[in-house]
């Protein structure tokens, strides 16, 4: 009779071996439905694409089987990598993609099991023959593999996606650079399908993404436009997609490159007014690096930016920079003119002062010879007589005046006359005459006047600068 250690050793065996046949019998029924699925996705892809029953030469039906063939676009982009103010492009990276419907790829999905079928050649159905009208150049991104993909979903709807990087051309106005906004178009047009036979549609639900991290070192991309622009030409109208981006342009990196810079140098010129008018060699040094300096500063700023008709806001302050040293150093030419004319007139009064001394001395000789002979004659009358001396205005005008007769003492004959006196009233006095008069020379006045007018006159020129253009509200056209 057996123990009951050897029954339930015989238990737990039959229960592995039943564990064991179980998992067997899942692993056989699993592999065959498995491999049914692959090989059943593989019979509708030859199905609905084959020779026999698929042409990609032939437009899918639009509605009623009738209309157009609708397609409708939406994108994201992934980069903005360059904007040429020069060139006017940018080139942007950007995922693309469209859907629309084909009843021709409608397939059964075996109850839910088949969710889409993917394919990887564009080549094995009908595509929109979209192009892009502002493209100069663009390349596919084929590393590892092409960068796309085609979704067919079991009601006939199709998704193609791809990543392209695109250069596009932007016309930009820069009649405020740097203060500027700049919208550059995105345009996609169907190049041989009029819109009797497709028409393209912005996406209802975020026709335009934008990745979060995307970072542009010179603007930032405020925001974007979708739109429709539809063309007509002599073979038809096209449909037509454009999206608008309006970029801003930062202002800080202009602002620690050109203007800082401009107005340190103006600064600096003024120096001149301060130093000596006789240090002919240090004001000119002064106003001629200053001027060959803000020259090399506007020759680099126009190169940067592309030849245009118009003037722009970075002109104008460059101009005014430039005139201010430019005049600081035509100051200097009219103080050293100034200062030459000062020491010619001073040399003129020494000469007279010395002519006049001269003559002074030879009539005190004259007279005093003059003298002796009288002497020796014994009378005077030989003697001549000196020349009369001018009188003054208001001894001329008490001798003039009839003297007034005063009433006191009764009688008139009896009392003493009085002179007239005439009392002028003392002219007024100019404050800034006052204040240049403490400075002899014309030459220290001009400089005074400068070291006031010019900084005066270039703060007076930064508030109507920087009123216009901060403030001017740019024209903003809509999409064309």
């Amino acid at each position: 009779m057996p123990s009951m250690s050897d029954t339930g050793s015989e238990a737990v065996a039959g229960v592995g071996r039943l564990s064991a046949l179980l998992l067997l019998l899942l692993t056989l029924l699993c592999s065959p439905v498995s491999a049914n699925f692959r090989e059943r996705e593989k019979q509708i892809i030859d199905e609905i694409i084959g020779p026999a029953n698929y042409d990609k030469r032939i437009r899918p039906a639009g509605a009623n089987d009738t209309g157009p063939a609708v397609v409708h676009i939406n994108i994201m982009i992934r980069n903005v990598q360059t904007i040429s103010d020069v060139k006017m492009e940018y080139s942007i990276q950007i995922t693309f993609r469209e859907q629309w419907k084909d009843q021709r790829l409608t397939f059964d999905n075996m109850q839910g099991r088949i969710q889409y079928l993917t394919l990887t050649e564009t080549e094995m159905v009908w595509m929109p023959d979209l192009f892009f009208k502002n493209e100069k150049e663009g390349h596919f991104h084929n590393i590892i593999l092409p960068n796309l993909y085609i979704r067919i979903y079991p009601d006939g709807g199709v998704l193609y996606s791809i990543r392209i990087s695109l250069t596009l051309s932007c016309p930009m106005n820069l009649k405020l650079f740097p203060l500027d906004r700049q919208q550059c178009q995105l345009l996609m047009a169907s190049y041989g399908w009029t819109t009797e036979d497709l028409v393209f549609l912005w996406k209802d639900v975020e026709p335009v993404q934008v990745t979060k991290n995307l970072h542009l070192p010179r603007f930032t991309l405020e925001k974007f436009i979708t739109d429709y622009c539809n063309s007509k030409t002599n073979t038809g109208e096209y449909s037509c997609l454009l999206v608008a981006l309006i970029f801003k342009r930062e202002f800080s990196y202009y602002l620690i490159q050109y203007y800082i810079p401009c107005c340190m140098l103006v600064i600096v010129s003024w120096v001149s007014f301060w130093l000596d008018q006789n240090a002919v060699p240090a004001r000119v040094a002064l106003g001629v690096t200053t001027l060959l300096t803000m020259s090399t500063q506007t020759s680099s700023i126009n190169q940067s930016l592309p030849p245009v008709s118009y003037t722009k806001a970075i002109d104008v302050w460059t101009g005014v920079c430039l005139t201010f040293v430019f005049g600081a150093l035509l100051e200097f030419a009219l103080v050293n003119y100034a200062s030459r004319s000062d020491k010619h007139r001073e040399k003129l009064k020494e000469k007279l002062k010395e002519q006049k001394k001269q003559w002074e001395m030879e009539h005190a000789a004259a007279l005093e010879a003059a003298l002796q002979e009288a002497g020796e004659d014994g009378h005077t009358f030989g003697m001549p007589a000196p020349p009369p001396r001018p009188r003054r205005l208001m001894d001329l005008l008490v001798a003039k005046t009839k003297p007034l007769v005063s009433r006191h003492n009764g009688g008139m004959g009896g009392d003493k006359s009085r002179p007239c006196e005439i009392h002028l009233a003392a002219p007024r006095q100019n404050c800034c005459r006052t204040w240049l008069s403490k400075f002899p020379t014309r030459s220290k006045r001009i400089d005074v006047i400068s070291r006031i007018t010019f900084p005066i006159v270039f703060a007076f020129f930064n508030m109507a600068y920087w009123s216009t253009y901060l403030f001017t509200e740019e024209e903003e056209d809509g999409p064309k």
